[in-house]
């Protein structure tokens, strides 16, 4: 039976998650041009790529972020504006009600001081100003409150629409803005990239795959992801799923199942095993359960980078499996390849 876990944030923890990816992109440079000299050699040229890899994923996760708080935020207007509808129709019926009730006084003689207050246009003005409502019936006390109740509702609904439209075209400046920043500096990469002769260019490719293998099989001829179990069987289908898109390329706002970025991965093979996790790293991060590095099994995240920008999953031995940065593609990588921020058993 497939088990799906709710999206542990909501609309607060997406928030935080966009400002913290904001920050750490801000913190970046002030424009990719001024940030990164005209490069002298195949080594600067790496560096200078590598560089904006990791710029452009930081962007990226910014992105993703603020794409799911559009979508958190479109489905909450959208609720929000059925209510109000609803509530809109409803108060139309109630105050047709009284109507009634009023063109049945006047035409026995007169318009009883309730109903009167029912109608009234300041309903809660002309209530301070009746001294008794002893003659009021009791369904014209409660329809008059009824009244009353529907459209505070309806006003609060109103003002909670308004709130969130105005919060939804931030968002959508955000994510206009985070996509923009992904292409400039993939751009600036690429131009960098063609600086090179092809055959440089396939040898930077194949040295920094050679390297990330030597890393994860520590300079023997075999990968050793030791005999550790996964902590779940959701674990190690999740697991085997991200080891079934070894190979697969690296695509910023990717979930699959073709391409991929590196939350990407881990939602995407999550959710083979039945779970739904957050879109983000940052908030993969909060998805489970913190363990320290020396307790991770096969099928835990791995959270890299102060700011949490990057996440793979542990595959055992020292080993993780994930989509590194534009450019590369889906592989093993030893877990200290990278600064570890914290380790999530889901």
């Amino acid at each position: 039976m497939s088990l799906h876990r709710p999206h542990l944030p909501g609309v607060q923890r997406l928030a935080r998650a966009l400002a913290l990816t904001a920050a750490a992109t801000s913190a970046i440079g002030v424009t990719v041009t001024a940030a990164h000299a005209e490069p002298t050699s195949r080594k600067d040229v790496k560096a200078q790529v590598d560089q904006l890899y990791d710029e452009a994923e930081r962007a990226s996760e910014k992105y993703n972020a603020a794409r799911e708080l559009q979508r958190t935020l479109q489905s909450e207007t959208t609720a929000l504006q059925d209510q109000v509808a609803a509530g809109q129709d409803e108060l139309n019926r109630l105050r047709q009600d009284l109507s009634a009730v009023a063109a049945a006084q006047y035409r026995a003689g007169g318009i009883d001081p309730t109903v009167r207050l029912m109608l009234d246009s300041d309903p809660d003005g002309y209530l301070a100003g009746v001294r008794s409502l002893d003659q009021a019936t009791d369904r014209q006390n409660e329809t008059l409150r009824q009244v009353l109740d529907r459209q505070r509702r309806l006003d609060q609904r109103r003002d909670e629409a308004a709130a969130k439209l105005t919060e939804l075209d931030r968002v959508r400046q955000t994510l206009a803005d985070s996509k923009d920043d992904v292409r400039q500096r993939l751009a600036t990469a690429q131009r960098l990239l063609n600086s090179l002769p092809s055959a440089e260019r396939a040898r930077m490719a194949a040295d920094d795959a050679r390297e990330a293998e030597r890393r994860a099989t520590r300079g023997t001829d075999r990968l050793d992801l030791g005999d550790q179990p996964p902590s779940s069987d959701r674990a190690a289908a999740a697991l085997a799923a991200a080891i079934s898109r070894i190979g697969s390329p690296y695509v910023y706002g990717s979930t699959g199942p073709r391409t991929f970025d590196c939350s990407g991965l881990m939602y995407w093979s999550w959710r083979q095993a039945g779970v739904t996790l957050p879109r983000t790293s940052q908030e993969q991060a909060s998805a489970g359960r913190r363990i320290p590095l020396s307790e991770a099994r096969p099928g835990d995240l791995v959270i890299f980078y102060r700011d949490m920008h990057h996440v793979g999953m542990y595959a055992g031995g020292g080993v993780v499996v994930h989509a590194p940065y534009p450019g590369a593609r889906v592989r093993y990588e030893s877990v200290n390849a990278m600064p570890v921020a914290g380790v999530v058993r889901v």
